[in-house]
């Protein structure tokens, strides 16, 4: 678990997600200007909280696990700063996939 994972500790069944970075440069070298840079919509779990309650009382835990890519909804997340590092905290539900390795 990284360092930020041991200070933050996301509740229920919250997932703190760093974002990958946005390709700057096309294959060919080519700079491409930050208005036209698309959306990452893939990640790395960073920290999980331990899972959400169902109606009978018992604990679901959650779907993914720390170090796993994701891949994320365009919009949605709670943006969150921590040591000059852009996270997002996300519903276990929410997170549309987890990459193969």
């Amino acid at each position: 678990m990284s360092q930020i994972g041991r200070r933050l500790v996301p509740l229920l069944d919250r997932v703190l997600i760093e974002r990958f970075a946005a390709e700057t440069k096309t294959k060919g070298g080519i700079m491409i200007p930050e208005k036209a840079l698309n959306k990452v919509q893939s990640g790395t779990v960073v920290a999980v909280g331990p899972g959400a309650k169902n109606e009978k009382g018992d604990v679901m835990p959650v779907s993914v696990k720390v170090g796993d890519k994701v891949l994320l909804p365009e919009y949605g997340g709670h943006k969150i700063e921590i040591d000059d590092k852009e996270m997002y905290l996300f519903r276990d539900s929410d997170i549309l996939g987890k990459w193969e390795n």
